[in-house]
């Protein structure tokens, strides 16, 4: 794998991760449309721990706080504001662990890998994401942020197992149909990746593991370096932006995206 390649997966999956235009779609895309071989499963690895570390220090404070209050949640105390926010965020990761593992267990996951499956997901969620921020209202806070806030937000991103979805777009669609406000709602997308992410990022570890993988170290730490600094001056953009801008931008970029994608698919261009 050159160096080329291993920085340009490095930067797609730390641009794309929390943009709501849908990360795993990119990179899936890469070989049909350059004919680079696939990375493999550690540099993938490698690049999941690169976007958690850099979600981690963006939302330094929250994680702090979610992460004081795990220790009193498994005492069975929800008394804390720490203790509820980690409540919270385990009942919203729950759908998307879950039935994730059963669509990697049963060979679904991979099924659903291909260019007209993204063309399709990047229109009709980028059109959802747009309906949802247009009509959406902007009353609520985090401190409005209820268990079944939290079932209903974590049944919104399991829709982005399906490739080309976009785990924060689907996301924040779910959070601005509830009445979040922009930068409310792409902060609970960002906080809920944490456990996405790092559930995602073991399974592939863990493959690597038993797969007795050959682990190239040196590339992997720069994969790993230089999906950080990607995802966290995307990630920054994004949330500075939101005080001003819509989700308008993106959704255009995803449309335009798509039809690309179906065009070429149909067209017997893109297998």
């Amino acid at each position: 794998m050159t160096l080329l390649h291993l920085i340009l997966v490095a930067m797609i999956q730390g641009v794309t991760e929390f943009l709501p235009v849908s990360s795993s779609g990119h990179l899936i895309l890469l070989p049909s449309l350059t004919g680079l071989h696939d990375q493999g499963q550690a540099v993938d690895v490698a690049v999941h721990v690169g976007t958690l570390l850099a979600v981690i220090l963006y939302f330094l404070s929250d994680v702090r706080l979610a992460l004081g209050g795990f220790h009193r949640l498994v005492r069975g105390r929800v008394d804390t504001p720490g203790a509820r926010l980690a409540l919270l965020l385990v009942i919203a990761s729950m759908p998307v662990v879950i039935l994730g593992l059963i669509l990697h267990v049963i060979g679904l996951d991979e099924a659903m890998r291909s260019p007209i499956v993204i063309g399709w997901t990047m229109l009709v969620f980028g059109v959802v994401l747009w309906w949802a921020d247009q009509r959406g209202s902007s009353h609520l806070t985090q401190e409005n942020w209820t268990m079944r806030h939290a079932i209903i937000i974590g049944l919104w991103q399991a829709l982005a197992l399906i490739p080309g979805t976009s785990r924060s777009g689907i996301t924040i669609s779910g959070a601005r149909m509830l009445g979040y406000a922009r930068h409310e709602s792409a902060r609970f997308a960002m906080l809920m990746s944490i456990p996405a992410i790092a559930a995602s990022g073991a399974l592939l570890g863990g493959e690597v593991i038993i797969g007795v993988e050959s682990v190239d170290m040196r590339s992997c730490l720069i994969a790993a370096v230089f999906a950080f600094v990607a995802a966290l001056l995307a990630l920054a953009l994004m949330m500075r932006l939101l005080h001003h801008v819509s989700f308008t931008p993106y959704v255009i970029y995803r449309i335009i995206l798509g039809i690309a994608l179906l065009i070429l698919a149909y067209g017997g261009q893109l297998a």
